[in-house]
């Protein structure tokens, strides 16, 4: 398994961002912090980049589950979200995998979170 999953969409790069925070938005997850990977690169190293932008999706339900199985889990939250303009103008939406960074932790009882959590960003990509 891959630890992300993927899909280039018939989107521009802004209706991509608003389509995955609302579709997020319907199985239960914020977004809670944005990153312009883009601004960031050329304010502090001045280079330009293609348009790419880190989403920190939360479902704090999840999350509250999660913590208590395992206390310092949130070194890997929030789920991660990636919105890229790709070299060939294409626009990639990739999700991280919860199924594959919960295996690193090696805490059996993460497997039903990751399991759900990956079923509803799953049901994001698929939407989009």
């Amino acid at each position: 398994m891959s630890y992300h999953n993927s899909k280039v969409v018939n989107y521009s790069f802004d209706e991509t961002l608003l389509k995955v925070t609302d579709e997020l938005k319907k199985v239960g997850f914020g977004v809670l912090t944005e990153i312009d990977v883009k601004e960031t690169l050329k304010k502090k190293l001045d280079v330009d980049f293609r348009r790419y932008k880190i989403l920190g999706a939360c479902n704090p339900p999840f999350a509250y589950k999660a913590l208590q199985t395992e206390e310092t889990l949130g070194v890997l939250l929030p789920c991660n979200v990636v919105v890229q303009e790709k070299d060939d103008n294409t626009i990639q939406v990739s999700f991280i995998n919860p199924m594959e960074s919960m295996k690193n932790v090696g805490n059996p009882a993460l497997e039903e979170i990751a399991s759900e959590v990956s079923e509803k960003l799953g049901k994001v990509l698929q939407s989009i």
